[in-house]
C-alpha cells in the first residue's frame, strides 16, 4: 500500500489500534446510546460490571464516551484505575525503589489502584494505605445543593486481578476485600469494574460480595450497523472530506462478513484499523472517499495484522535501516509474556529493553505501543497474534544481552517469584554495564531488594550503600534518601538499633527536608529504647505535615507502649483504617485500656486476631496481646495466656521487642511462678 496524505497525526480522524482517550472525544462515534446507559448505571448502582469481548471497545467507551458526560458539580470522579501487578517493585523518578523502605504489608494491586488515583503522592505513603484510608483522607465534596456528590470509581482490565499466577491470589483477595470495606464504609461509592468477557465468569462471584444486591451488569456487543455507519463517518466530519454511501457500504459488508446471519456487527478494534489505512492511503486532494478508495483494505479480518505490519515496517524503515525482523522480535520479547498476554514494561531514561527510546516513541505516535507515563505495553491485546506470527520463532523467556534487556527481563522473573533467574540476570546486567553508573546504581538496588526479601539483610544493605553512592554522584538526592531509609529498616531488622539510630541521624542531618527519614529515625530510637525521645521526633514531623500517615501510625504506637491510651487512641482512628499488624494491635490495646471501652470488647479481640495471624513474630504485637489479656482478665497476671504471649514476645524476632519493652515483657512472662 502506498502512503498517502493521511499520515500526520495531527489530522488523523481515526485512533487506529489503541484505546480512545478522553481527550479524543470529539473523534468517537457509534456509541452514544452505550454511553449514556453506562454513566447512568455507574452513577445509580454500588457496583456496575461492563463486560465484552477483546475488541468491542470497553476502555474506549469509559475513556471518551462516558467520562466527558459526567458533570463535575454534581459527581466526584476519581482517575480511572488499573491493578496490573506491573514490576516487582514501584519505579520513582525512572528508579527502582528500594524494598526495605516501604511498609511490610506492600499490596501491589492496592498500590497500582492507589498510584492512578494520587500520582503525585509519595509512594512509601501510599503503600501503607488502605483503599478505605486514602478514599477517607479525600475531603468529601457537595453538589450545588448541599447534597454529597457520589464518588465514582473505576477500574479498567480487572482481568488483570485473575492472571494465573497461584501466588498472587492472597493478593487478589486482600484486594477485595479492601474493596469491599472501602463500599461498606461510605455509601457514596460508585464503582466500575470493566472486565472481558473470558474472565467474567471469574469476577462474578465478587459482586454480591462487594455490593450485595445493588449491582448491575452490562455487555458491551460489536457495533450495529448503524453504530458501525456513525463510527466510520462521524469522525471525518469537519475534515474537508466525505465518504460516498458505496464506500461505507463497502465496509460495512466487508467488516461484518463473519458475522452470524441477522446480526451483522462489525468489531471496533478492525473498524478502526481499516478506517486508519483508508485514510492513510488517500492521494493529495482527495474530497470524496469513494469504493475504489477502500477497495479490499477490510474484505478479511486480517487489518489488525495488516495494519500492524505496516506501522513496523514504517519504524523499521526509519530507524533500523529496514531490518523489521529485528524490531518484531523484540516486539514479541519484550512486550508477550509465557502466558501469551500483554505485559508492561518501564521506559527507561534512553534505551528501553535494548531498543532506542526513539524506536519506541516511533511505535507509540503509530498506535502499536502505548505508553502511561514510565510504562509501556501494546495498544491492544489483538495485536499479540499478529507479531507472534510475522516475528516467527521467537523464546518468550530468554532475555538479550544489553544490561538494560537482563534488567529487565530480571524484573519480571522476580515479579513472578523466579529468585535465582531474577539474580542470574541482574548480575549479568551488572557484568555488562560498562561505565552507566545510573544503570548501575539500579542495579544495586534490584540486588539488594532480593537480598531483603530472602533475608540476608547484611547483602541488602551493601547493595544499597553502593547504591547510594552512586546515586549521590549523580546528584539524585531524593533516590540517597530512599536507600537511607531501607538500610535503616534494615538494620533494625538486623537487631542492630544502636547502627540505625546512629546512620538515620546521619541521614537526617544531611537530607533535612525528606521527613520519611525523620520517621524512621523515630522508629530506630524507639527500638534502641528511647520512647519519649521517638514520640517527640515524630511529632515534629507531624507539625511540618499533618497528613503523613506513617508519622500518624508510628506516635499512635509509640503512645499505646507508653500507656498514653486516650492520645494514642485519637492518633490511630485518625490514621485508619490500619494496615500494619503492630499499629493494628497498638489501636485494640488502646481501645482496651481506656475506662470507658470505645470497642465492644469482641471487636478487641478480633482485632488482635487478626495482628497476631498477620505477624506471627512480631514481639510488639505479642506483647501487646499480652497486655491486652491483662486487661480482660482483670489484671490478673498469673493468667497462662498473658505469660504465654509475654514468652513469644520475648521470643520473636520480625521485629524483636524494643530494648525498654524487654522488662516488662519478662515479668509478665514470669509472673505467677513459684
Amino acid at each position: 500500500m502506498n502512503r498517502g496524505s493521511g499520515g500526520s497525526a495531527a489530522h488523523r480522524p481515526y485512533v487506529g489500534l489503541r484505546a480512545f482517550r478522553a481527550d479524543d472525544a470529539y473523534r468517537f462515534f457509534g456509541r452514544a446510546r452505550a454511553a449514556h446507559d453506562l454513566a447512568a448505571h455507574w452513577q445509580a448502582n454500588r457496583l456496575t460490571i461492563l463486560h465484552g469481548p477483546s475488541g468491542a471497545g470497553k476502555t474506549s467507551l469509559l475513556q471518551a464516551g462516558v467520562l466527558p458526560l459526567l458533570d463535575p458539580e454534581t459527581t466526584d470522579t476519581l482517575p480511572v484505575g488499573r491493578v496490573s501487578y506491573g514490576s516487582a517493585f514501584p519505579v520513582v523518578d525512572g528508579a527502582i525503589y528500594p524494598a526495605a523502605a516501604l511498609p511490610p504489608q506492600h499490596n501491589p494491586h492496592v498500590f497500582a489502584l492507589l498510584t492512578a488515583w494520587a500520582p503525585n503522592e509519595s509512594p512509601a505513603r501510599l503503600a501503607g494505605l488502605t483503599l478505605e484510608g486514602y478514599l477517607r483522607s479525600r475531603p468529601a465534596r457537595q453538589d450545588p445543593y448541599g447534597d454529597p456528590m457520589p464518588v465514582l470509581l473505576a477500574i479498567d482490565q480487572a482481568e488483570e486481578l485473575f492472571d494465573g499466577f497461584t501466588h498472587r491470589q492472597v493478593y487478589r483477595e486482600w484486594f477485595l476485600d479492601q474493596l469491599k470495606r472501602a463500599l461498606e464504609a461510605d455509601r457514596n461509592l460508585r464503582l466500575l469494574m470493566c472486565v472481558r468477557d473470558d474472565h467474567l465468569a471469574s469476577i462474578m462471584p465478587y459482586g454480591r460480595k462487594l455490593a450485595a444486591n445493588d449491582h448491575r451488569r452490562l455487555r458491551l456487543d460489536a457495533f450495529d450497523p448503524d453504530e458501525a455507519r456513525e463510527a466510520i463517518t462521524g469522525p471525518v466530519r469537519g475534515t474537508g472530506r466525505v465518504y460516498d454511501r458505496s464506500a461505507v457500504d463497502r465496509l460495512l459488508s466487508d467488516l461484518a462478513a463473519d458475522s452470524p446471519p441477522g446480526d451483522r456487527r462489525a468489531e471496533p478494534v478492525r473498524l478502526q484499523a481499516a478506517c486508519s489505512m483508508v485514510w492513510r492511503s488517500l492521494p493529495p486532494g482527495v474530497r470524496t472517499i469513494t469504493e475504489a478508495h477502500v477497495g479490499d483494505i477490510a474484505a478479511t479480518d486480517k487489518q489488525v495484522t495488516t495494519y500492524c505490519e505496516l506501522m513496523v515496517r514504517e519504524v523499521a524503515a526509519a530507524h533500523l535501516d529496514g531490518d523489521t525482523g529485528r524490531l518484531l522480535s523484540w516486539l514479541a520479547r519484550t512486550f508477550v509474556t509465557q502466558l501469551v498476554t500483554r505485559r508492561r514494561v518501564r521506559v527507561r531514561e534512553n534505551v528501553t529493553v535494548g531498543m532506542d527510546n526513539a524506536i519506541v516513541e516511533a511505535l507509540v505516535r503509530r498506535d502499536i505501543l502505548l505508553r502511561d507515563a514510565e510504562w509501556c505495553e501494546l495498544s491492544h491485546d489483538r495485536l499479540i497474534q499478529p507479531i507472534l506470527q510475522a516475528a516467527g520463532p521467537v523464546d518468550l523467556s530468554a532475555s538479550g544481552s544489553d544490561p538494560d534487556d537482563l534488567l529487565g527481563s530480571a524484573e519480571l522473573a522476580l515479579r513472578d517469584r523466579d529468585l535465582e533467574q531474577a539474580k542470574t540476570r541482574a548480575r549479568a546486567a551488572f557484568d555488562r554495564v560498562r561505565g552507566d553508573r545510573r544503570l548501575e546504581a539500579e542495579i544495586h538496588t534490584f540486588l539488594g531488594n532480593i537480598a531483603h526479601q530472602e533475608q540476608e539483610y547484611a547483602s541488602s544493605i551493601d547493595h544499597y550503600l553502593r547504591a547510594a553512592e552512586l546515586f549521590e554522584s549523580l546528584s539524585a538526592f531524593d533516590a540517597v534518601g530512599r536507600l537511607l531509609v531501607g538500610m535503616g529498616w534494615l538494620r533494625l531488622a538486623q537487631g542492630r538499633s544502636d547502627l540505625a539510630v546512629e546512620e538515620l541521624n546521619i541521614a537526617q542531618g544531611r537530607y533535612s527536608h525528606d521527613l520519611s527519614i525523620k520517621t524512621a529515625f523515630a522508629w530506630a530510637l524507639w527500638h534502641d529504647g528511647a520512647p519519649a525521645l521517638a514520640r517527640d521526633t515524630v511529632t515534629d514531623v507531624l507539625e511540618q505535615d499533618g497528613d503523613a500517615h506513617d508519622a500518624l501510625q508510628a506516635r499512635g504506637e509509640f503512645l499505646a507502649s507508653m500507656g498514653e491510651s486516650e492520645a494514642a487512641f485519637a492518633d490511630l482512628e485518625r490514621a485508619g483504617p490500619l494496615q500494619w499488624p503492630s499499629t493494628k494491635a497498638a489501636h485494640a490495646l488502646a481501645a482496651a485500656r481506656l475506662a470507658e471501652a470505645p470497642e465492644p470488647a469482641s471487636a478487641i479481640r478480633e482485632e488482635i486476631r487478626e495482628a497476631l495471624e498477620d505477624a506471627p513474630d512480631s514481639g510488639p504485637v505479642w506483647l501487646y496481646s499480652a497486655w491486652i489479656n491483662l486487661v480482660q482478665a482483670e489484671h490478673d497476671p498469673a493468667d497462662e495466656t498473658i505469660r504465654e504471649h509475654a514468652r513469644r514476645a520475648l521470643k520473636a524476632r520480625s521485629p524483636a521487642l524494643p530494648r525498654h519493652l524487654r522488662d516488662e515483657a519478662r515479668r509478665l512472662a514470669a509472673s505467677g511462678d513459684r
